[in-house]
């Protein structure tokens, strides 16, 4: 269900087509919600049978048509609702600390393989949230902009310190994951040489 959430915060900020908001999500909830392209249009027309949003046909050129999908009030209310509500837990599910439960079962060299691995896909990750955190504070991230624009002044400031906010934890994480397997990696030359 959060994703239905992640789309209400996105088209709160004003109507868009299914593929701005496509690009839209990928460029700002996309790092902390990953939802294919595949799950998003079903999506919305789940949510619009459910009237949380309308979707309205606009002309676009000479012969092409798009639909673009705005919030109506129950889903406003259904987002701050959402907000208010005790956020649900889901179980971990995580395959890199699942393998390395067992990695005696490994040779050293595929161990290392693995960790060197998870650290290079954390280092990206490292990188992209730091880059983020930039563009929050030059406040040049385009979705950002739109959610200013829409936003009263006086709110700005709260807006841009909970985005960041959000972004120092995926940074944490990854730092937190990176020396994780660095460990893991100095586990193997003490264990195996």
């Amino acid at each position: 269900m959060s994703l239905r959430y992640a789309l209400l915060a996105l088209l709160r900020v004003g109507p868009l087509s299914g593929y701005d908001l496509q690009k839209e999500f990928t460029l700002s909830v996309g790092h902390v919600w990953h939802a294919p392209d595949s799950q998003i249009y079903p999506e919305l027309r789940k949510m619009q049978l459910d009237g949380l949003i309308e979707g309205e046909e606009q002309t676009r050129g000479v012969r092409g048509v798009r639909r673009v999908y705005h919030v109506t009030d129950a889903g406003e209310a259904a987002y701050l609702d959402w907000l208010e509500s005790p956020l649900d837990y889901q179980r971990v599910r995580d395959p890199a600390h699942l393998r390395a439960a067992y990695l005696e079962s490994a040779t050293p060299e595929g161990a290392r393989r693995f960790l060197q691995a998870h650290i290079a896909q954390w280092e990206s990750e490292l990188e992209q949230w730091v880059t983020e955190l930039s563009r929050i504070d030059a406040r040049a991230n385009p979705m950002l902009k739109r959610r200013l624009e829409a936003t009263p002044e006086s709110e700005h400031v709260r807006t841009v310190a909970f985005k960041r906010f959000a972004y120092e934890g995926l940074v944490e994480r990854a730092r937190i994951e990176i020396e994780w397997a660095r460990r893991g990696l100095e586990l193997i030359d003490r264990l195996d040489g």
